[in-house]
């Protein structure tokens, strides 16, 4: 079945960090530009950081403290968090959509979704 399942949450204090994993399963990521994005309940989902070929980009919010890479061998992305804030609690996804990141943050426009990882940040 073609998926992307999210690892890595859990559990930390601020200014600790955490790497999120995106694998993809049945379909490369070849091709995909691949975003993270982030829902807290009653919220809309917020866009974090999308990569493509070409460009690579971070919210104002997380700048600084997010990164966006991938392993094409692996066929896996991910998101390293540091220094990470109590604002960033959330259920993170990862999704791709083909080609770049072009309306990136239009997420109804993902061709493939994760089913979401938990970060809580508390102390």
């Amino acid at each position: 079945q073609l998926q992307l399942v999210e690892s890595g949450g859990g559990s930390v204090q601020p200014g600790g960090s955490l790497r999120l994993s995106c694998a993809a399963s049945g379909f490369t990521l070849d091709g995909y530009a691949i975003s993270w994005f982030r829902q807290v309940p009653g919220k809309e989902r917020e866009g974090v950081s999308c990569r493509s070929d070409e460009f690579t980009f971070v919210v104002d919010s997380v700048k600084g403290r997010f990164t966006i890479s991938g392993d094409n061998d692996k066929n896996t992305a991910y998101l390293q968090m540091n220094s990470l804030k109590s604002e960033d609690t959330a259920v993170y996804y990862c999704a791709a959509k083909r080609g770049n990141c072009l309306f990136w943050t239009q997420y109804r426009r993902y061709d493939y979704w994760g089913r979401g990882t938990q970060v809580t940040v508390s102390t």
